[in-house]
């Protein structure tokens, strides 16, 4: 069901009980995000919950263009679940990443940042701030905003890591540096991941063939007989991301694994490396975003 620009206005105008927002305050202020946390549903502006949202997501020490970039990613996900409802019950998010969006409170922002905390947390109100309002749109729809850590060189197809074609989820480059993570399996380790394979004889027999998707992550590999998928591989071993080589050493298997994250979407290295090469937060998100638009709700 498509829904336009207009009718989400007419839902942020019912969310904010019939209020109209001051004009001499933000426009974020005027939302209201209910958070699910710890099994407590908190209550905060959607000024606040992105700056809290942005400075877990991505380091405050990132450039502003690719913080801002950030800010409307996060906006546009928060407004969609806010929009068309979520998985929470009353909450429209939760604060668990591997569901909704990370979330830093005061005390674990202190933590994380230390004495550079109130700088971190300004850098970032003032990336919301400039952003304020605005969200990506794709045919007058609110996107799925998806995003991620980092890649070596190219994002993946939702397709390729969820199974159905999202036409602004396309695989495209990322230009950040490649970050390689090495993690060894002993053959014992490897045979209780992978109970159903047949992984009799030499470890250097159990590897089969192996295909890649469009973005260059593991698209099947077959092991022992078995054929598993990349992500399936990922989940079992825990390894950051499907963009993985594998290797039979004297000490076990080991995956050389590039990148982190699923892949699809935005890059936030990739968005940092292309802040810091002068694109504007607007060009990042409409690279990383295929044929969707920045645009402002009021």
């Amino acid at each position: 069901m498509k829904q336009i620009l207009a009718a989400v206005l007419l839902a942020v105008s019912l969310l904010t009980s019939g209020e109209t927002v001051p004009q001499k305050d933000y426009y974020d202020s005027g939302i209201t995000v209910r958070l699910l946390e710890n099994g407590t549903i908190l209550e905060l502006t959607l000024h606040d919950y992105l700056i809290d949202v942005v400075l877990q997501e991505m380091p405050a020490s990132f450039s502003l263009e690719a913080l801002k970039a950030q800010a409307v990613a996060a906006r546009t996900y928060t407004m969609r679940r806010i929009y068309f409802g979520s998985a929470h019950g009353d909450a429209d998010v939760c604060g668990d990443s591997t569901c909704c969006q990370c979330y830093l409170d005061e005390a674990e922002g202190r933590t994380v940042y230390g004495d550079g905390y109130a700088e971190a947390r300004d850098k970032v109100r003032q990336a919301v701030e400039e952003t304020d309002g605005m969200v990506l749109v794709y045919g007058e729809e609110l996107i799925e905003a998806a995003y991620f850590s980092s890649t070596g060189g190219s994002t993946e197809a939702a397709a390729a890591v969820w199974g159905g074609d999202v036409p602004y989820l396309q695989p495209v480059s990322s230009p950040e540096e490649i970050r390689l993570t090495e993690q060894t399996v002993t053959p014992e380790q490897f045979r209780a991941a992978l109970p159903e394979a047949n992984l009799s004889g030499e470890p250097v027999s159990w590897f089969g063939g192996v295909t890649y998707t469009e973005g260059g992550a593991v698209e099947s590999m077959t092991i022992g007989g078995e054929v598993y998928t990349g992500a399936a591989l990922r989940s079992r071993f825990a390894l950051k991301s499907t963009r993985f080589t594998t290797a039979v050493t004297a000490d076990g298997i080991v995956f050389v694994v590039t990148g982190a994250g699923h892949g699809v979407g935005m890059s936030q290295y990739g968005a940092d490396a292309m802040a810091e090469a002068g694109s504007s937060f607007r060009q990042i998100l409409e690279h990383y975003y295929t044929g969707a638009e920045v645009r402002q709700l009021y």
